[in-house]
């Protein structure tokens, strides 16, 4: 989890680069507060993203400030959340469409809250208590997400399916189910994620493309533009993973473990 908060007069607009998580943005502004822009739709308020969300920026304009709780939820996590098989890939919708009705209660204690430590608390007793009642993935399809995230995307499906036991066909039904992605398609998150993360920290897309095991910087160039619609240049540059280096400084170590990870911004 993070906290964000841009104090009065407040002016966001910032444009989200896919990560291999299920992000929750939790408004806590006064005010207009939070606007989400995808696919040519606008929304206002708390919202979540799935996987390889597409075109989403994050604005809004408040005399009061914005304040905004950002959750991470690795796929499979949220699949314990919110019920195994839940599809949020590709899509923005409403907290409230994937929460149910407690949404709304879950974030007036939010606001109520004094500090951003009492509102970790908060949101992370409200994720524990939903995963306790809901079906979670398979093991394999667990096992499956965690080797892809050791190996920064760099595995093959049929490597995947020897590991956790199961045959290809079972194993990429299975995960499509369960995660919203093809295990393929989901490596190729996972690989374009940490390549961002090198551009954005400053290495040359050539070298950025060899160390995240691309054929080429041409290779590297056409993920980027899928996940993205940007270039390399563009990517490196990206406000979004500017403030992620602050926020989640070693974010894709963290998605290995269940264990909630949490952070938090200093008021900008």
């Amino acid at each position: 989890m993070a906290g964000f908060r841009q104090r009065a007069p407040a002016h966001v607009d910032i444009a989200m680069v896919a990560h291999p998580s299920v992000t929750l943005f939790v408004d806590l502004s006064d005010g207009d507060g939070l606007v989400h822009d995808a696919h040519g739709r606008r929304g206002r308020g708390s919202t979540v993203a799935g996987l390889v969300p597409g075109d989403l920026r994050l604005g809004g304009r408040a005399a009061g400030g914005i304040a905004c709780l950002q959750i991470r939820l690795s796929p499979t996590l949220a699949a314990a959340v919110f019920g195994a098989p839940t599809d949020l890939s590709g899509t923005v919708v409403p907290l409230e469409d994937v929460w149910g009705r407690d949404a709304g209660r879950t974030e007036e204690r939010l606001r109520a809250a004094a500090s951003w430590d009492e509102r970790f608390t908060i949101a992370a007793d409200a994720l524990g208590r939903r995963m306790n009642t809901r079906p979670s993935p398979d093991p394999e399809v667990a096992a499956a997400w965690r080797l892809m995230l050791t190996s920064r995307g760099r595995v093959r499906v049929d490597s995947l399916a020897n590991e956790v036991g199961w045959s290809r066909q079972r194993l990429w039904s299975r995960f499509r189910s369960q995660i919203g992605l093809t295990p393929k398609h989901a490596a190729r998150l996972v690989r374009f994620d940490h390549a961002a993360h090198l551009l954005a920290a400053g290495d040359a897309a050539a070298r950025a493309a060899a160390l995240s095991g691309y054929v080429d910087q041409a290779h590297l160039h056409r993920e980027v533009k899928a996940f993205t619609g940007e270039t390399p240049t563009a990517v490196a540059a990206a406000p979004w993973l500017a403030i992620d280096d602050v926020a989640w400084p070693t974010s894709s170590a963290d998605l290995t473990s269940s264990a909630p990870a949490i952070r938090r911004v200093p008021a900008r």
